[in-house]
């Protein structure tokens, strides 16, 4: 969000409670993208255009270089499915699937705008073990946000903050020698 207000010169106090408030309703499929923009950044007269500010939000979606392609592979060898549990918006939760190949990845896809509610919101992580149908203890779960592992674990499911490629990688190795 920061580089978009500098780049495109954006009141940030404005910008900032805006977004606050409509983010959640694009993130859990309440909002398109479009309206989400029409309220937070269209909401004033612009001098650059919607598609030029889109373009810009999808510019900065990239995949793990290293992490992905050897999760495919460690997928592979060792048989074990891989859902993910996002919190994204329906435009770009379907860009990055499509574009980053992610079918290739994740057996299944548990996406907030699909669901309708959002990490850390623990009926998230409710539904994702009813589809998987596993015991919670059986699950192992990643997130980069503390706050996401800390709700996941007091559901039982085993959960480690991703701090790095190595140490979650370090992490899903030990399972194939369990």
């Amino acid at each position: 969000r920061m580089q978009a207000i500098e780049k495109f010169g954006l009141e940030p106090i404005q910008f900032q409670k805006d977004h606050s408030v409509a983010f959640p309703l694009f993130e859990n499929g309440k909002l398109t993208l479009d309206e989400y923009l029409e309220c937070v950044v269209f909401n004033h007269r612009r001098d650059f255009s919607k598609q030029e500010f889109t373009d810009f939000m999808f510019s900065r979606t990239t995949k793990l270089p290293d992490f992905l392609p050897w999760l495919i592979n460690w997928k592979k060898q060792s048989g074990i499915k891989i859902f993910s549990i996002n919190n994204e918006g329906k435009e770009f939760n379907d860009f990055r699937i499509k574009n980053f190949n992610l079918h290739d990845c994740f057996d299944a896809f548990i996406s907030s705008c699909e669901v309708g509610y959002s990490k850390p919101d623990p009926s998230i992580f409710k539904l994702a073990l009813g589809i998987v149908q596993e015991e919670p203890a059986n699950c192992l779960y990643f997130d980069d946000r503390a706050i996401h592992v800390a709700i996941a674990k007091q559901l039982g499911l085993n959960a480690h903050v991703h701090e790095s490629f190595e140490k979650s990688k370090s992490i899903l190795e030990s399972i194939n020698k369990s």
